[in-house]
C-alpha cells in the first residue's frame, strides 16, 4: 500500500526543524513557500508565485542566479521583502522528480558579515560594528597625536593592549620603542626591577646591569597593564619617575633621564581603589589624564556572530575545515552567552568548535562544555544593571558629556531611564 502523503501542515515545520530557514522554489523559479523562521528572519512574508529573481539578488549580481541553482555553492545574496534588503547567505538544494529538478529547496542563513559590512570597522586589530567602540576609536586617535597619559579602563579581553598599540602607532613616537609589562604577573621586587632596572650585584643573581623598561621605552611608549595591582610603595616611586622623568635602577644612586609616554590600563576603577586607600590619589591624576573605556562584548551583542565567523575563516586558512554557517541553536547559544572573557573567550570557543565538529555547519554540541551547562537565574527587575554603574563611572559620564543625561547614558550604554534610577540611588539629581 502506497504510504499516505504527510499533511501539508507538517511538511514546513518539518523542513525547518532539519535545515532552518528555507526558502522552497518550483521548477519556474517562483517561490512557492518558505518557513516561519525564514519569515522571521524577515521580518516578512514573500508572495508565492513572485519570480525568485526579483527577491534574491546573489552579491555579485543577477548573473550568477544560475550558478547558484546549478552548483549547490554556498554564496552571500540580499533577500528582498516589502521594501527591505536582508543580508543572507544561500545554498540551493535540488528536488528531484525523475531526470530534472521540479524546484529547489534555499537554506538561508543570516549573512553576519554581510549585514555588518557597511558599518563594520577594523581598527588596529580591533573589529566592531557597534558605536559605542567606534567611538573610542576616534577618540584615541584624537588622543594620539598628544603626550598625555591614557588609562585604558575594560574587563578582560576587552582589546586594552590593541589601544595602546595604537595610541602608539598613531602618535609621534610610532617610530621608538613600544614596550609592555603586566603590573599583575610579577612579584613586587622583581616588578621593580623590571621597570626601573638594576645594577649589577643589587640582589642576588643581578650578575649584570638590567636597563629595565622604562629606559627601554625611551622616545617611545610604555604599557603598564592592570596598574592597579602595583604595590603602594612602587606606586610611590612610579610617581617619582613621572614626576622627574628620570629612574633610579635598584641598587643604582644616580637618577637616569627617560623620555616615555604612559599608557596604563586596568580592570578595576582607580576610584575606588583610591577610595579604599589602596592606590595612590596623586599617581591616579598623573595616570589618568585620558580615561577611555571599552565596552564588553555583551554590550556590543550585534558583533558576536560577525567576530565568530571571522575568527572560523581565520581557522580555515590554516586547516582543512570550511565553516559555513551556525545551527540556529548554536547561534543562540552565542548570543545569550554571558561572555566573561570578552573576545578573547570567544575567540578560543570558535577554535574549540572548528576542532571539536565536523562538516559546514557549527552545532550546539561543538560549543564548549560551560555553553550547555545551566546558568543560574538572573533577577528580571533591572536594579541589577543599575547597581553596575559604578558612582566614579557615571560622574566621569557625565563630565565627559557636560552634564548632559542623555549623552552620558549613551556613552555609559544604558537607557535613560536606567541612568535616571541609578543617580537617583547615588542622591544625584537626575535632571540638570
Amino acid at each position: 500500500m502506497p504510504a499516505s502523503r504527510a499533511p501539508s501542515h507538517l511538511v514546513l515545520p518539518a523542513l525547518e526543524a532539519l535545515a532552518g530557514p528555507v526558502l522552497l522554489v518550483d521548477d519556474a523559479r517562483k517561490v512557492a513557500a518558505l518557513t516561519p523562521a525564514l519569515e522571521a528572519l524577515l521580518g516578512g512574508t514573500l508572495r508565492a508565485g513572485t519570480p525568485l529573481a526579483q527577491v534574491l539578488v546573489p552579491r555579485e549580481g543577477p548573473g550568477p542566479l544560475d550558478g547558484l541553482l546549478k552548483d549547490g555553492r554556498e554564496t552571500s545574496a540580499h533577500l528582498r521583502v516589502g521594501g527591505r534588503v536582508k543580508a543572507v547567505r544561500v545554498r540551493a538544494v535540488p528536488l528531484a522528480r525523475g531526470p530534472r529538478a521540479s524546484g529547489w529547496a534555499l537554506l538561508v542563513t543570516p549573512d553576519a558579515l554581510g549585514e555588518a559590512a557597511s558599518r563594520a570597522e577594523l581598527f588596529h586589530g580591533l573589529w566592531t560594528q557597534a558605536p559605542e567602540l567606534q567611538r573610542v576609536f576616534r577618540i584615541v586617535e584624537k588622543v594620539a597625536r598628544t603626550e598625555s597619559s591614557v588609562l585604558v579602563r575594560g574587563e578582560s579581553g576587552t582589546g586594552k593592549e590593541h589601544i595602546a598599540h595604537a595610541l602608539h602607532a598613531l602618535s609621534a613616537r610610532a617610530r621608538g620603542p613600544f614596550r609592555a609589562i603586566n603590573c599583575a604577573a610579577l612579584p613586587p621586587n622583581l616588578l621593580e626591577s623590571e621597570l626601573f632596572g638594576h645594577v649589577r650585584g643589587a640582589f642576588t643573581g643581578a650578575v649584570r646591569d638590567s636597563p629595565g623598561h622604562f629606559r627601554l621605552a625611551d622616545k617611545g611608549s610604555l604599557f603598564l597593564d592592570e596598574v592597579a595591582e602595583m604595590p603602594p610603595d612602587l606606586q610611590a616611586k612610579m610617581l617619582r619617575v613621572l614626576e622627574t622623568r628620570t629612574v633610579i635602577p635598584v641598587g643604582g644612586r644616580q637618577p637616569v633621564p627617560v623620555d616615555v609616554r604612559i599608557i596604563a590600563a586596568t580592570h578595576r576603577a582607580l576610584r575606588r581603589e583610591v577610595e579604599a586607600g589602596r592606590f595612590r590619589a596623586d599617581l591616579m591624576y598623573r595616570l589618568r589624564v585620558v580615561p577611555l573605556f571599552l565596552p564588553t562584548l555583551r554590550e556590543r551583542r550585534a558583533d558576536i556572530l560577525p567576530l565568530a565567523m571571522r575568527f572560523l575563516d581565520e581557522l580555515r586558512q590554516r586547516g582543512t575545515r570550511r565553516v559555513e554557517r551556525f545551527s540556529p541553536g548554536a547561534r543562540r547559544r552565542l548570543e545569550e552567552h554571558p561572555w566573561p572573557g570578552n573576545v578573547r573567550e570567544l575567540r578560543n570557543a570558535m577554535e574549540y568548535a572548528y576542532v571539536i565538529g565536523e562538516g559546514p555547519v557549527v552545532h550546539e554540541a561543538d560549543l564548549p562544555p560551560e555553553f550547555s551547562e545551566p546558568r543560574p537565574a538572573t533577577p528580571e527587575a533591572p536594579p541589577s544593571r543599575d547597581g553596575s554603574l559604578e558612582p566614579a563611572r557615571v560622574r566621569e559620564a557625565l563630565a565627559q558629556a557636560g552634564g548632559n543625561r542623555s549623552e552620558a547614558a549613551r556613552r555609559l550604554g544604558v537607557s535613560r531611564v536606567t541612568l535616571w534610577r541609578r543617580l537617583r540611588d547615588l542622591g544625584l539629581p537626575p535632571e540638570r
